[in-house]
């Protein structure tokens, strides 16, 4: 029978062949940090978050889990590369710059609705990525809503304070336009079949919808065919247009007081 180097033991190959012939299970050549996070979306964008163990991220990539941890020290290490990864395409900056990158920003208006259509790319582009994005916690764990990126929330709260928002303002504002942004983006993927937590059903509870009697809610049966339409790009504009809107009345209610202060969105 024969065996494919993943399926190998390394120690065994270590006393029976020599540490050199180890080496080679544990560190192939070509594996390393970058590879192995575009692995780990390429993963989840096909099987789901709950599949991702390093076992199988590393079936994937021909080796065996052991070789994973010489470049990611565990499961969230990985999961913050996953995520640095793909937030990385809102801060390229390179001879072909795009309208989402944020570093060409002309001012916080310019600079949210850049971010807005960067971040809603990312759902779009890795629906099943992106709840882990939106809701896992951050490494400051009193950030709220979290964020798993802080360099999106530095240069968040940096842009603002830049365009003249007080401290206060500046949160009040990351707390209004994370959780419009955050919401309405979870709301979305989960239409295209993501798991926005690990124990919903994007199809549903076929038990559930056999023992409903729909007929118990007759608005919603005769809305059915507009509920049915999916209007979340002209919904997503008009949220951030209004969203906008109401930052800019912070804004001059925060440069109108003495000490910068604002009422609660």
């Amino acid at each position: 029978m024969t065996t494919t180097d993943d399926e190998r033991d390394s120690d065994v190959v270590a006393v029976t062949e020599g540490p050199a012939a180890a080496a080679g299970l544990t560190r192939p050549p070509g594996l390393d940090r970058d590879r192995i996070l575009r692995a780990a979306i390429d993963f989840i964008d096909t099987h789901g978050l709950p599949a991702l163990t390093m076992r199988r991220l590393g079936a994937t990539l021909g080796v065996e889990a052991m070789a994973l941890y010489r470049y990611v020290p565990g499961r969230e290490d990985l999961l913050d590369g996953v995520i640095d990864t793909v937030v990385e395409s809102l801060f390229d900056d390179d001879d072909q710059p795009d309208d989402i990158h944020l570093e060409h920003a002309s001012g916080w208006q310019d600079y949210l609705v850049r971010l807005a259509h960067g971040v809603r790319r990312i759902a779009l582009a890795h629906p099943s990525v992106f709840p882990l994005v939106a809701s896992r916690p951050p490494a400051a764990p009193w950030v709220r809503p979290p964020l798993r990126s802080l360099r999106t929330v530095e240069s968040f709260l940096a842009t603002m304070q830049d365009g003249g928002f007080s401290d206060q303002a500046a949160v009040a504002a990351y707390r209004a336009y994370s959780s419009f942004l955050l919401g309405h983006l979870l709301l979305e993927v989960s239409q295209l079949g993501a798991k926005v937590s690990l124990l919903d059903l994007p199809e549903g509870d076929a038990d559930v919808q056999a023992s409903t009697n729909l007929a118990a809610y007759p608005h919603l049966l005769k809305l059915e065919p507009l509920l049915g339409q999916d209007k979340s790009a002209a919904e997503f504009e008009e949220s951030l247009e209004n969203l906008l809107d109401r930052l800019t009345r912070v804004l001059h209610e925060a440069e109108d007081s003495d000490d910068g202060s604002v009422l609660d969105l």
